[in-house]
């Protein structure tokens, strides 16, 4: 019976250890909310006309325009402001990802798609999709090794062992005590 015990302590320990890694792991999702609520992309059309700033999601949250800008006709107005809107909305979203990903590792390869959907959209190459990103991302130092969690999986240990096998008998002395401490009433 102290085997089978021990064996009970073990899986209970590692039920324990797995609940602590979810937890951390939640734990940084709140730094990676607070991230994205805060973020924020500019872009200035190549004359400074025209300034868009965007937030989570590309949402547009202002945009600006001098008098040269307006004084140059609503067709040009249009387009300048359309091609200023892509570059804060595409910072945006290229930024988004490189968030996500710091904070729930590179599973997905969601930076990678991200510049490869905007190189498809803007006609240009994934190579200098990623020299933009670079350009924009603020350079942030890591967090301490004991809050870094980008390595980590969110659900799941990456390298957990299997639980181990139920005894191939009905039930063990250790099974039935168990079963028998919750059914008892007060």
């Amino acid at each position: 019976m102290s085997a089978e015990f021990e064996q009970l302590v073990t899986e209970y320990e590692r039920f324990q250890a797995s609940v602590r890694h979810v937890d951390d792991r939640f734990a940084g999702l709140g730094a990676m909310q607070q991230q994205l609520t805060e973020l924020q992309a500019r872009a200035s059309s190549p004359d400074g006309g025209v300034t868009v700033v965007t937030g989570p999601g590309g949402a547009v949250l202002d945009v600006k325009f001098t008098e040269a800008a307006l004084a140059k006709g609503a067709q040009a107005l249009s387009a300048t402001l359309l091609a200023t809107l892509r570059e804060a909305v595409g910072e945006a979203a290229r930024r988004q990802a490189v968030i996500v990903q710091e904070h729930m590792g590179d599973d997905l390869g969601l930076v990678d798609q991200v510049l490869e959907t905007q190189a498809a959209a803007f006609g240009t190459t994934v190579e200098e999709m990623r020299s933009k990103l670079e350009e924009e991302t603020p350079r942030r130092e890591r967090p301490p090794a004991s809050e870094d969690f980008s390595e980590h999986r969110v659900l799941r240990q990456a390298d957990a062992p299997p639980p181990p096998a139920p005894p191939a008998s009905g039930g063990s002395a250790g099974d039935s005590f168990l079963r028998n401490l919750f059914d008892e009433e007060d």
